[in-house]
């Protein structure tokens, strides 16, 4: 439960940076974006990574069948939802410009990197 808790809070730290972040790079560059888009996009990966970091560590303090079985059962679920975003995002929401797209790649990759280091340096300690 401490290396769950340990784990959300650095997640919200990591989310509060990242938006931060958003808003000094679009101060700086003037793209025709908006600050509410970066928001949104941090918040619901934010949101899926929360979901991710929460099933594999639900996993972790079963037997390693389920371990294993919660370890695929999150990545897979981190991948569904993220693409459920991105037709959300391009399709009905129609954000096609090149900032928009380029702004939700950043994002994508800095979520997926942050899960997956997680989860890395979870199964380092104990593997599966």
């Amino acid at each position: 439960m401490k290396l769950q808790l340990r784990n959300f809070l650095s997640l919200l730290v990591f989310s509060l940076i990242v938006i931060c972040a958003v808003y000094l790079f679009l101060t700086v560059v003037h793209l025709n974006l908006m600050l509410s888009e970066g928001i949104i996009l941090t918040v619901v990966f934010s949101f899926i990574s929360l979901i991710t970091i929460f099933i594999f560590f639900r996993g972790q303090f079963r037997e390693s069948q389920s371990q294993a079985l919660h370890t695929l059962v999150s990545l897979s679920l981190k991948f569904l939802l993220e693409l459920l975003l991105t037709i959300i995002w391009f399709i009905i929401a129609k954000k096609t410009s090149s900032g928009s797209v380029l702004m939700f790649f950043v994002l994508y990759l800095t979520f997926s990197l942050f899960s997956i280091l997680n989860i890395l340096k979870a199964l380092k300690n104990k593997p599966l």
